[in-house]
């Protein structure tokens, strides 16, 4: 299926997706060059949102599930991305540990996410590697077998630990590709590794990053990047703030809060004079800690999905706001490696992206997917019930994979800006792996093993 998509065809955007593709050459140098310093995610996922005006990620997540969600087209482009992200690892690698989410039983393993298993099964089993699927749940006692509608199977067999080393009872990998955000925290079994690789790091699991690290890092980007194509960097990135050590069950750290929102609103309200912008703008107040906003993108119809973001138009909206409570208590988490495991309360407040992607009348979203250095596919979450300044990462969303209609991912050369479905993409690409690279930056400021970089 091509994805038949109503976008905003006239303004900044157009400009933006101009100013990209005539700035191709020197783009892809810059972040050739930026690969020399810094070190690649082995996969990555990015939701992106545009809004006529402006283009920007707004979640970044280094375990990407949804895998099944993509394009069978662009399978050979993700097979030859695993081959060189492997090969940097390590060259002589022979088996691979897929490390799967945990589960309370195994009931709880939906089809679609055991559908996205299967899918990286099949990406590295074509790159040349041997692919076991394990579970580090307690649950998972001994090898099970579950059966997907296709007919297709996902084996899951419960990890050991023989000393330094982690694998199966009769299989031994070298390298280890979580697909588990370790939301929960840092399991003891997957400590000190040393001979073998863990991807992503420790460091990079949901109970460790914090997204003001990650936005911190994106700025640092998108200012250089910004400075290249000649543009404000505004239009590729959402302001945000952080408030730490704020208590939202307390009456003083709500007002805290909504005179934080009042005032980035402020700034956006300024943003939007200064380029006469009629849209009215709102916030998305999130959990400081990444575990807590996690969600699944490989999710059916009947999961539910984390309610870990709340969208604000103004401070009384959010006094009055039915999830506040909820919220509330998810915005606490315990700080990972605090010997006194004292609770980090951490929101950040994020400028909201509006979404004028439509999919058959239905606002759409597209989420872009890497590995390595190279966009690999994506697709467009489509929810019908939800509106252009609304998270649409909700329980009745629909995922249609990006597609091209001429069967290339390439841009084409000479079309105006809007007219071309492989120039959108490759516009969304350039930002998926801005955001990539602000990941690389933030994994190596986070890194215990190494020095922060400069």
């Amino acid at each position: 299926m091509v994805p038949h998509l109503t976008t905003a065809l006239n303004g900044p955007i157009n400009e933006l997706e101009q100013r990209i593709l005539d700035s191709m050459p020197a783009i892809e140098r810059w972040f050739r060059l930026e690969w020399m310093e810094h070190t690649p995610l082995f996969y990555s996922s990015v939701d992106v949102r545009n809004a006529g005006f402006k283009l920007a990620p707004v979640d970044t997540s280094l375990c990407p599930h949804g895998w099944n969600n993509l394009s069978p087209a662009m399978q050979p482009l993700a097979v030859q991305a695993a081959m060189v992200a492997i090969e940097k690892i390590c060259p002589e690698a022979k088996n691979l540990l897929l490390v799967a989410e945990n589960k309370s039983n195994k009931s709880d393993y939906n089809w679609a996410y055991l559908s996205n298993l299967a899918q990286l099964r099949r990406i590295f089993h074509m790159a040349g590697l041997n692919v076991r699927i394990g579970s580090i749940d307690s649950s998972i006692k001994k090898s099970t077998t579950l059966t997907l509608p296709n007919g297709e199977s996902v084996t899951l067999e419960p990890v050991c630990r023989n000393n330094d080393r982690i694998g199966l009872k009769d299989f031994d990998p070298c390298t280890i590709l979580l697909n588990n955000e370790l939301t929960t925290g840092v399991p003891g079994i997957l400590e000190d590794l040393p001979t073998q690789y863990l991807l992503p790091p420790l460091h990079g699991s949901g109970s460790v990053r914090r997204k003001s690290e990650h936005y911190r890092c994106y700025d640092e980007v998108v200012k250089r990047f910004g400075k290249l194509l000649g543009v404000d960097p505004w239009f590729i990135s959402p302001m945000y703030t952080t408030c730490k050590d704020i208590d939202l069950s307390q009456e003083t750290g709500v007002d805290s809060l909504s005179t934080t929102v009042d005032s980035l609103l402020a700034k956006i309200k300024k943003k939007y004079k200064e380029y006469g912008i009629q849209e009215k703008p709102f916030v998305v107040i999130k959990t400081g800690c990444s575990s807590l906003a996690s969600k699944d993108l490989s999710v059916n119809k009947t999961q539910t999905v984390s309610t870990g973001v709340l969208m604000i138009r103004n401070a009384k909206e959010l006094r009055e706001h039915p999830d506040l409570s909820a919220f509330a208590a998810q915005a606490s988490c315990k700080r990972m490696g605090d010997p006194n495991n004292q609770l980090l309360r951490e929101v950040i407040v994020q400028e909201g992206v509006h979404t004028k992607e439509r999919l058959d009348d239905a606002v759409a979203e597209p989420v872009v997917y890497t590995m390595d250095r190279y966009v690999v596919g994506g697709f467009y979450r489509v929810h019908a019930g939800r509106n252009v300044d609304e998270n649409l990462c909700a329980p009745d969303s629909n995922y249609v994979p990006l597609a091209f209609a001429d069967g290339t991912e390439l841009p084409q050369a000479g079309m105006k800006p809007g007219a071309s479905t492989p120039n959108r993409f490759y516009m969304y690409g350039v930002i998926a792996r801005l955001a990539m690279l602000a990941a690389s930056y933030e994994l190596e400021a986070s890194d215990p093993n190494l020095e922060t970089y400069e």
